[in-house]
């Protein structure tokens, strides 16, 4: 326990020796280093999530991710440990507010930072279903445009098949009118258009040649439209349409687990919104409290050596400091002085410097 203590003293900044001769303070610089050695641990887990994710796929992504972890943990612990450490106590209320007011900002960025990438991994059910959506609907998209494109392209084209198409329909109920109009004649069914005659007689002769005249053309209309399609269908394949398909359910999985930070915090974002555009608060508020969390704890540390009042440390510093900025003082009062090469001696020269203020005046 005496280690882990010390430890956190370290983490806080504090003069140890100083401090240990204090125990009514030893509990408030062990929380206080306790704050930014944890604020640091979540830094080094953030950075090193988002790189792992910038180098995912990499043979050596694990070890990427582990590094930058640990360089940006102490990265941001240095700085927090810096941060808290500047505060000067022994200050006026005002002076410790303007001290704070930059490193309060400056906290609240890195807060912002560390949070992002702890959002995503929390998030990273719904993120991957938005994703999904997102791909899905790009995919449509991108069909929709070249479908688009190739009908602009091939209007001509489409156009004139398209209307031998609707030749070819009309023609085709004509012949079965044309069939059932000679059966009729064969038969004897008494029409507007037939004889009521039964058997193979002259009228039901010229209905067989004119229903064999129309087969004609259409066999010759069927055979055009074929051409027309086989060079609609090669156009299909030499422009890529057939190679563009929607999305199946395991191409889907398989893209959002290599969906890159971009993407996974465009989806965080998007959350906030439904499908329809429409605002969804609970998880707004939810991703909005989560970020405001880790932001509040990289604030924790200098809203806590601000709140605290000024104790016996403290005093205890500032004694230290005025001690010693009078033995700076008085050591600008001598030079070194070298007799005969060898000796070094202090020289005095603070009367000289007196005399010189007192002419001068």
């Amino acid at each position: 326990m005496n280690a882990i203590t010390r430890f956190f003293w370290f983490c806080s900044g504090v003069h140890q020796d100083t401090l240990e001769k204090h125990p009514t303070e030893h509990n408030k610089y062990f929380g206080i280093g306790a704050t930014i050695f944890f604020t640091g641990l979540f830094a080094a887990l953030s950075g090193g999530y988002a790189m792992y994710f910038v180098f995912k796929g990499d043979t050596a992504a694990v070890l990427f991710a582990l590094f930058f972890g640990l360089i940006w943990g102490l990265a941001i612990f240095n700085m927090d440990r810096y941060i808290v450490a500047s505060i000067n106590k022994n200050a006026s209320s005002g002076k410790q507010i303007a001290q704070a007011t930059p490193r309060i900002l400056l906290a609240i960025m890195i807060g912002m930072v560390i949070s992002r990438p702890l959002e995503l991994k929390i998030f990273d059910k719904e993120i991957k279903e938005r994703l999904k959506v997102s791909y899905l609907n790009n995919q449509r998209s991108k069909i929709d445009t070249l479908n688009n494109a190739f009908n602009n392209k091939y209007t001509i084209e489409i156009k004139k098949l398209n209307e031998t198409k609707a030749q070819r329909d009309s023609l085709m109920n004509t012949v079965k009118a044309d069939r059932q109009k000679l059966n009729f004649e064969i038969f004897g069914n008494k029409t507007a258009e037939t004889s009521g005659k039964m058997g193979y007689g002259s009228f039901a002769k010229r209905k067989e040649t004119e229903l064999k005249q129309r087969e004609g053309n259409l066999d010759t209309l069927n055979a055009g439209i074929r051409n027309m399609e086989r060079f609609v269908e090669g156009r299909k394949q030499f422009d890529g349409l057939y190679s563009e398909r929607l999305y199946t359910g395991k191409q889907l999985d398989s893209l959002t687990n290599i969906a890159g930070f971009a993407d996974r915090n465009w989806a965080l974002g998007q959350l906030s919104f439904n499908t329809n555009g429409t605002r969804d608060v609970n998880t707004s508020l939810a991703v909005t409290f989560i970020g405001l969390l880790f932001i509040f704890f990289e604030c924790l540390p200098v809203f806590v050596k601000m709140m605290s009042s000024r104790g016996t440390y403290d005093r205890a510093i500032e004694h230290i400091e005025t001690a010693q900025n009078h033995i700076s003082e008085k050591d600008r009062d001598y030079e070194i002085e070298v007799v005969d090469g060898v000796h070094p001696t202090r020289v005095d020269i603070g009367i000289d410097r007196k005399k010189r203020r007192l002419h001068e005046d």
